[in-house]
């Protein structure tokens, strides 16, 4: 099993790209938005997951934890395979994915090709209870890190003591409008925390 690859963006194409890991080319396919963030000949570090069929050994390959967790669990749906699954993922960030499954919003899941409305409503159906305790945070560009470093961690705190994906961004966000975008982590979880006991 394939778990990483870290090496030089060789080139992108429409649905995959190649990166070069010491001398050795891999085709990786992967999200629209996993490959806005790669240029050839930077260095980048993909996770993967690998396919192994009898016809075919593909691997696929994100940008974050979040995306490929949630490739992982879209591909459980009956009638969701790799290529929709990615459709999906370029559609819709993972924290869009949360929000949209939570509040049944077959709407925004019917923008990815390859999703109709059966295939929607199916999803929303039978990933509604898992939604809320899928990490979210969106794809961070590679190999940059995020614009604000905190807000995925304090997000992840708030959903780690239970408390519902909605309600935490609300609060995080009312936490960041008191303390600012660059507040420190442990300020921004005091901050929401404050904003969720009112």
């Amino acid at each position: 099993m394939i778990a990483h690859l870290r090496g030089l963006i060789d080139s992108v194409q429409d649905s995959s790209c190649v990166i070069d890991v010491n001398g050795v080319g891999y085709l990786v396919f992967c999200s629209s938005r996993t490959l806005g963030a790669l240029d050839a000949g930077a260095a980048a570090n993909l996770l993967t997951e690998m396919q192994v069929r009898e016809d075919a050994i593909t691997l696929y390959g994100f940008s974050s934890t979040a995306e490929k967790e949630w490739f992982r669990l879209l591909t459980t749906v009956q009638g969701v395979g790799a290529k929709v699954a990615l459709a999906i993922l370029s559609a819709l960030s993972p924290d869009q994915l949360i929000a949209a499954i939570s509040s049944q919003d077959r709407a925004a899941l019917s923008r990815a090709p390859g999703v109709g409305p059966k295939l929607a409503v199916r999803l929303v159906t039978e990933l509604r209870e898992k939604a809320g305790v899928m990490p979210g945070g969106g794809a961070a560009p590679l190999p940059a890190g995020p614009k604000r470093p905190h807000h995925a961690d304090a997000l992840s705190a708030l959903l780690n003591l239970g408390y519902r994906h909605a309600e935490a961004q609300t609060a995080l966000a009312h936490a960041v409008e008191q303390h600012g975008e660059d507040a420190a982590l442990d300020m921004l979880i005091r901050g929401a925390l404050k904003a969720l006991s009112r």
